[in-house]
C-alpha cells in the first residue's frame, strides 16, 4: 500500500506516518522504484498500535519499547531454557504496559466524567438564564 492508503486506513496524517518512519517506529516494508514508501498489513497493524497508545500519553520511546517487546515475543521459540527465561522477562514487561494502559484508561474515564459534569452544569446554568424572568 502507498502511504495515502495507509493514512486513510489508520486515520493518521501523512506527516505523522512519515515522522514515525523518521524516528524508527514504523518503517515501510519496501520502496517503489520511484522511492515511494510501500506498507504491508503488518505495517498498518504497527501503526494502529501506536495510534491506540498516543491518546493514553505514551511517549515515542515507550511506543518503540512495546513494539520491540511484541516483535521479540512473536520471534521467540520455546525450545531452549534461555529462550523460556527471556520470554518470561518479555511477558513481564508486556504486563507492565498492560497495567499502565489500564491505569491510564481509568484516568481518562475520570477526566471524561468531570468534563461531562462540567458540560451538564453549563447546560443547567444556560437553561436557568434563558428560562428566568423576562
Amino acid at each position: 500500500m502507498h502511504i495515502g492508503q495507509v493514512a486513510a486506513r489508520t486515520e493518521l496524517s501523512l506527516r505523522t506516518i512519515r515522522h514515525y518512519d523518521e524516528v524508527g517506529l514504523v518503517r515501510p516494508s519496501a520502496r517503489s522504484q520511484g522511492g515511494f514508501r510501500l506498507y504491508t498489513e503488518a505495517d498498518v497493524a504497527r501503526l494502529m498500535v501506536i495510534r491506540r497508545m498516543k491518546p493514553l500519553g505514551f511517549t515515542l520511546e515507550e511506543m518503540g519499547e512495546l513494539l520491540s517487546i511484541t516483535d521479540q515475543l512473536d520471534n521467540i521459540g520455546a525450545a531452549a531454557e534461555l529462550e523460556a527465561a527471556e520470554r518470561e522477562q518479555l511477558l513481564a514487561r508486556l504486563g507492565r504496559f498492560e497495567q499502565a494502559t489500564r491505569e491510564r484508561c481509568q484516568a481518562l474515564r475520570t477526566q471524561l466524567s468531570r468534563a461531562e459534569e462540567f458540560a451538564a452544569d453549563l447546560r443547567r446554568r444556560a437553561g436557568q438564564l434563558t428560562d428566568g424572568p423576562a
